[in-house]
């Protein structure tokens, strides 16, 4: 198999496309289409699209600033985890090498016992390297990756230690946001290699994407309008599969239900989108037998269309 994660494919036998998001096994990949689904399928069974995919081999390592300076650098190596452009689940390991130093580096993964070597070469100083891709949707999946990297000097420049960084990355880890670097043309999670103590962005991470549950001692008032889609409620939402989503959509959706029915609503408003219509019907299921509920209908065309509906409650 010669696709990448990231590429630009379509389907031999059925009109439908998309981008390339997980590679299950030697011959077998999962395009995720328009809509959002995510279709495994033979690799056999798609031909690739050219001139749409943002994948190309050592792209990155083209990439060198033409300012010279004459003050050497000293620090300023990261790994930047940056998102494809045209497929959000799909992650890009990137070396960078902002200092004056010249790497030369190995990028290996571990998965229990079993330790493969990824990448290695010799990065330039001003320079940045795509090292590996991966799918976000596989998060909890991924290896343990480990980088060592010998810095080199051709003037009189202290040796200095060489450099290793082991990690085992979890969701909490890109809960910082993302930043800009002038390697890169994108943003993404940046982790310092050469600093004391290694960042996950220049910036202390404030909070995990899974938060502690809270005692409430009261239930809040939900108000009038209730949005369920599902970059309102989670941040952590690229991670997540359609399962997983509707689950935490229908869970919010019955706790407020249950909150507008605690505080004497007269009628609430939820907002589910048009879509293939899964999560309106699940909604229906629930509220055409509620005990509470005296009727419902399509809210506020003019505004949604078919993607809202009003609960009035006896």
């Amino acid at each position: 198999m010669n696709f990448k994660l990231g590429e630009f494919v379509r389907f031999v036998n059925e009109r439908r496309e998309g981008y390339i998001t997980r590679i299950i096994d030697e011959s077998t990949i999962a395009v995720t289409d328009d809509d959002g689904f995510e279709i495994p399928v033979l690799a056999s069974q798609v031909t690739r699209v050219h001139g749409k995919s943002d994948v190309t081999d050592n792209q990155s390592s083209e990439k060198i600033l033409n300012t010279i300076t004459s003050e050497f650098i000293l620090n300023g190596i990261y790994l930047a985890l940056c998102p494809d452009k045209k497929s959000s689940s799909v992650l890009h390991f990137h070396l960078v090498n902002s200092s004056s130093w010249q790497i030369l580096f190995t990028f290996y993964s571990r998965n229990k016992n079993k330790v493969k070597g990824e990448y290695s070469g010799i990065l330039k100083a001003q320079s940045s390297e795509k090292i590996y891709s991966c799918s976000l949707n596989e998060l909890d999946l991924w290896p343990e990756f480990k980088i060592k990297a010998l810095l080199f000097s051709p003037g009189n420049e202290e040796m200095q230690e060489p450099i290793e960084f082991t990690e085992k990355f979890k969701a909490k880890d890109f809960s910082g946001a993302k930043k800009q670097h002038k390697l890169l043309d994108q943003a993404g999670w940046l982790i310092q290699l050469d600093s004391a103590e290694p960042l996950v962005d220049p910036e202390k991470l404030k909070e995990s994407f899974f938060r502690a549950p809270t005692e409430k001692i009261q239930i809040e008032n939900p108000g009038k309008e209730v949005d369920l889609h599902i970059e309102k409620l989670r941040n952590d939402h690229q991670f997540l599969n359609s399962s997983e989503i509707l689950d935490i959509q229908m869970s919010h959706f019955k706790k407020t239900l249950d909150a507008a029915i605690v505080h004497n609503t007269s009628s609430i408003i939820f907002i589910h989108g048009s879509g293939n219509g899964t999560l309106r019907n699940e909604i229906y299921k629930i509220i055409s037998k509620h005990a509470q509920v005296k009727t419902f209908m399509d809210a506020h065309k003019e505004r949604f269309g078919y993607g809202a509906t009003e609960v009035y409650f006896k």
